[in-house]
């Protein structure tokens, strides 16, 4: 008897967790999507390089909000940046993406086939809802990104996401040695409770530094905490003069970059990569600065 009680509760308390359909909204001709899981809420605009525009806890925004071209939202690139240089590659990053699929918790859209590069990208963006008797440490969303080779001949790339956050009174911290970081003295990070950790700062000149991280990437500010969590690429698997974890901070107190890259693989005719990345928006007393109590809440989540 307790059984058949337990098993009418499991289905009622699932039946009211909040399944909303993936919202298409046309502004102004574009395709822009909404999607959310009660607590967390993502907006995406897939006439325009499927970016990620908002990414809010409640009525909390965490990503960058400015208007200058480059400096907005979250976006996918292909690695290494050699093979394309500057600006980013329009088909993947300005061009309007088809929608592929569009459900109660899962958007999926693929870019245009860029002509330089011969490849195209797809962004599967799903929903995750909290777990019954879960520990309340489920991620928000996860997002599957992939690379094709529509080309005749062989070509390898790498897998790359850049989330643009305000340079405010923030704090970006993930694990690695501060004397790994490279370029050194770019940028001044703080070791403590095992991570790096970077306190926003300013200053005339554009800044980037490369690590190799252990899965994970993690910006605090304004009360929340941003986790990103992604596979830990192992020594010789970054593309050529890329690594895993890099983060680019804009000259003045513009923006700030978390980036992170996938494994660098040898796609044939054909042939198509997929990586995952996971995202977490959580609410925290904790002031952005370096703490054991911020480093338990990361491991609390990904572990």
């Amino acid at each position: 008897m307790k059984r058949i009680v337990y098993y009418t509760l499991l289905l009622v308390c699932v039946a009211v967790l909040p399944q909303q359909k993936a919202k298409a909204q046309i502004i102004e001709g574009e395709q822009i999507f909404s999607l959310t899981n009660g607590r967390v809420s993502m907006v995406v605009n897939a006439s325009k390089g499927g970016k990620i525009l908002s990414l809010k806890f409640k009525d909390k925004e965490v990503l960058s909000q400015s208007r200058w071209p480059e400096s907005f939202g979250s976006t996918f690139w292909t690695s290494p940046q050699k093979e394309w240089n500057w600006p980013p590659v329009p088909e993947f990053d300005k061009q309007a993406y088809k929608v592929v699929r569009q459900s109660n918790d899962r958007l999926v859209i693929t870019s245009p086939v860029s002509e330089r590069l011969g490849l195209s990208v797809g962004k599967d963006i799903q929903v995750e809802y909290p777990r019954m008797g879960g520990k309340g440490n489920d991620p928000d969303f996860t997002i599957t990104y992939s690379i094709k080779n529509e080309g005749s001949e062989p070509r390898s790339v790498a897998p790359w996401e850049i989330t643009r956050v305000p340079n405010g009174d923030g704090l970006i911290f993930f694990e690695a040695p501060v004397d790994s970081i490279w370029p050194a003295g770019v940028m001044t990070f703080e070791g403590a409770h095992g991570a790096a950790w970077y306190k926003t700062d300013e200053a005339p000149q554009n800044r980037k530094v490369n690590a190799d991280g252990t899965g994970w990437l993690a910006y605090c500010a304004d009360g929340l905490l941003l986790i990103k969590e992604f596979d830990n690429l192992q020594a010789g698997q970054p593309a050529p003069g890329e690594a895993e974890v890099q983060v680019y901070v804009n000259r003045g107190k513009t923006y700030i970059e978390l980036e992170s890259q996938g494994a660098y693989k040898l796609l044939q005719p054909g042939e198509e990569l997929k990586w995952k990345v996971v995202w977490y928006l959580i609410p925290v007393a904790d002031a952005a600065q370096p703490s054991a109590e911020l480093m338990k809440t990361v491991k609390d989540y990904i572990e």
